[in-house]
């Protein structure tokens, strides 16, 4: 049942993602696109993603399970730090130069785009290249730290999403 169910919220994040038109990089762009023919049309998906969204947190803080009686695992981490700042700002960028953001990148990679497949494959990349450097980070810092004293903790685990890939 969860994995027809995760299917289930993909197709209709899918779906949500083609009418809205946020598969679209030229639409997305022109939303971006405050200084110049800024079209705010993608707005009404933010406003309803996002109020969609406060609702859903605010019902599952109140709950220790999911509707489906799973065990419910909210972030515990909240601090805004800069590390956090920094992936926002290259999250950002990519998005701005690219006007596809991972979701619908994946819409678009299923559609046959060939501009999603390279995004997808260079998004791929920047991922292992990130994951790689990290754990290279990680490995320096633990040989500095004392005996006995926590390794560092990034929040996604050792390496990261795409801990055991080669």
């Amino acid at each position: 049942l969860p994995a027809a169910l995760a299917f289930a919220a993909g197709l209709v994040f899918g779906i949500g993602l083609l009418v809205s038109s946020l598969v679209d990089p030229a639409r997305v762009l022109a939303f971006l696109d405050v200084a110049g023919r800024w079209d705010p049309s993608l707005m009404l998906t933010m406003g309803a993603a996002i109020a969609i969204g406060l609702a859903a947190t605010a019902i599952a803080q109140r709950r220790t399970s999911t509707l489906i009686g799973l065990p419910l695992h909210l972030p515990r981490v909240t601090a805004i730090d800069r590390r956090l700042v920094l992936g926002a700002i290259v999250f950002g960028m990519g998005w701005g130069l690219a006007g596809i953001c991972p979701g619908p990148s994946l819409v678009g990679l299923g559609m046959g785009s060939p501009q999603a497949a390279l995004f997808v494959g260079a998004m791929l990349g920047g991922m292992a290249l990130f994951d790689r450097a990290q754990a290279w980070a990680d490995s320096r810092s633990f040989t500095s730290q004392r005996v006995g004293s926590p390794a560092p903790h990034h929040g996604r685990g050792a390496r990261g999403p795409l801990e055991g890939r080669p």
